[in-house]
């Protein structure tokens, strides 16, 4: 491999980084056709394009996961050849996947120094001078977590300052972020900005990869768009982001939030009573608090429902409880009149309950199984006779859908965990509009989703909507609930704090009653707990 000398500065606009007429093809797709790419010292370069355009391929290849079939890459003026995650580093460029790379089972500390963990003049790990280091760096990340914490206990924000810290940990040159703030809520996304303009600032070059339109002008300085695997222009990040749009997706874009709100509800489809779930090992009357507890709620026929509320108010363990993958304490779940059996999501599914879940990787999918198996799972009681399935119904079915949802992939043969986060959340939503699904659970739903693809998925929606099924939406996107709710249900600390119909949803409306809930401390900042951007 070529390289770079170790002493070479990265200085402030310095080019560090040059990508030229790079192509990548895999078997039925060409993922990048001649892109262009340069990076600077001291600049934020976002990178930006629809799910599936070639954003992850581009920096795999930066990150040694991926080599180029044609073109070239220089790094301070030499061509280098990066052919492993060994050879990024010696060059200084350190990348920060969508998918984390930690290991539950070790500590933050032994995470973030992983496979380069300091060492005793008898080659022993330092694991002193470890943690102190792991401090240090999570002082700069601004993560009050003790170093000795197992990954296993923290949750997902939490788990990405981490990654964010073993990156620092690098002292790289070039720092790749691919969708850093997809699961952080606005006051974890204004550290983070923080930390990054820090980087900014020392002369590090930054490619910076979100779907958060808002967050360019924030935060970066140039912006390369792709389209269809190619680099469609290079532009400042002051562009407006109705030409941004325009840009990635190839036309433009009239509404952002394109909801068709009924004249009326209908029956209720949905009805939970009392719901209740206590804490493990805790019941009423101790000091631990509940999950959620006392629930009363309906949905109808023709209409969103949007949960709204703080980290933590309890609105994923809600929608879990309901469909039976956990089970609750008291109360009374309904379908059409018809009570549910607690902990049974077959029955719920037979009732005619789907659930696309907030992690769709790890609880959406079966990421080494093929795009058909996936579109068809959920039906596979109905696609099977006398112990044979129907492939052939199968193949018909999930070619449908992938066609309606546009899905961008080389086949049905294809496995879930090759496609783009967007494609992949369009496989979740798809494997139930197979199924007899009346109401659709939709948690956190345009997660990691880019612009023309939310559209779609709003769409969509609408759809449903139209045909007399209902829509249970949760989101921590602020105005994607005001945009798309028929009515607002606002959880706090376990409790149902309130509803609020469509005319009087406002920003302000909802975080009063997400922050003053009986119990809660109104001092919390409502910026560090919903994304409002």
């Amino acid at each position: 491999m070529s390289g770079v000398d170790d002493d070479v500065p990265g200085g402030s606009d310095r080019e560090l980084l040059r990508m030229e007429g790079v192509t990548k093809s895999f078997p039925g797709v060409r993922a990048l056709d001649g892109v262009d790419l340069t990076l600077r010292g001291g600049e934020v370069h976002v990178l930006l394009g629809e799910n599936g355009a070639g954003k992850s391929t581009l920096i795999k290849m930066l990150s040694g996961v991926h080599r180029p079939d044609e073109g070239r890459i220089t790094a301070h003026g030499q061509e280098v050849h990066i052919r492993s995650a060994q050879d990024a580093e010696r060059l200084g460029i350190a990348t920060i996947h969508q998918e984390f790379t930690l290991v539950p089972g070790l500590t933050v500390a032994e995470n973030i120094f992983l496979g380069r963990q300091p060492r005793t003049a008898l080659g022993l790990v330092d694991r002193k001078t470890m943690r102190a280091g792991a401090a240090e760096l999570l002082h700069r990340v601004r993560l009050d977590v003790p170093p000795g914490t197992p990954v296993a206990e923290l949750g997902i924000a939490r788990r990405q300052m981490v990654e964010i810290a073993k990156a620092l940990s690098l002292n790289a040159r070039v720092l790749i972020m691919d969708e850093p703030t997809a699961v952080l809520t606005s006051g974890e996304v204004e550290t983070l900005f923080g930390v990054v303009r820090e980087l900014r600032d020392a002369g590090v070059g930054i490619i910076f990869i979100t779907h958060h339109l808002e967050e360019i002008g924030a935060l970066g300085d140039r912006v390369t768009v792709l389209r269809d695997g190619r680099s469609v222009a290079e532009v400042p990040a002051a562009t407006g982001e109705n030409e941004l749009i325009r840009l990635m997706v190839g036309r433009d874009i009239a509404e952002q939030y394109p909801r068709r709100r009924p004249d009326g509800p209908g029956a209720p489809l949905l009805k939970v009573r009392s719901l209740t779930r206590y804490a493990t090992g805790a019941r009423r009357g101790t000091a631990a608090a509940p999950v959620f507890e006392g629930i009363d709620f309906e949905v109808r026929a023709g209409e969103v429902v949007g949960l709204a509320g703080l980290v933590g108010a309890g609105r994923t363990e809600l929608v879990r409880a309901v469909f039976g993958v956990d089970r609750y304490d008291a109360g009374t779940v309904e379908i059409d009149g018809r009570t549910l059996a607690r902990g049974d999501v077959r029955a719920a599914m037979r009732a005619g309950l789907g659930l696309v879940p907030e992690d769709r990787k790890g609880q959406g999918l079966v990421l080494d199984a093929s795009l058909q198996d996936n579109l068809t799972l959920a039906r596979l009681d109905r696609d099977t006779r006398r112990g044979f399935v129907d492939r052939g119904g199968q193949r018909r079915a999930a070619a449908a859908v992938a066609e309606r949802l546009k899905v961008r992939m080389s086949g049905l043969a294809q496995h879930a965990r090759t496609l783009s986060g967007g494609n992949q959340q369009k496989v979740v939503i798809g494997k139930w509009l197979l199924t007899d699904t009346r109401l659709l659970i939709l948690d956190e739903p345009t997660r990691g989703v880019d612009v023309g693809a939310k559209v779609e998925i709003y769409r969509l929606i609408n759809e449903l909507t139209a045909a007399g099924r209902a829509v249970l939406m949760i989101s921590s996107d602020l105005p994607e609930v005001l945009g798309m709710s028929d009515r607002v249900l606002v959880m706090a600390q376990g409790r149902l704090a309130g509803e609020l119909p469509a005319g009087e949803a406002t920003q302000d409306a909802v975080m009063e009653l997400a922050v003053r809930a009986p119990g809660r401390n109104t001092n919390e900042s409502a910026g560090e707990s919903f994304d409002v951007r």
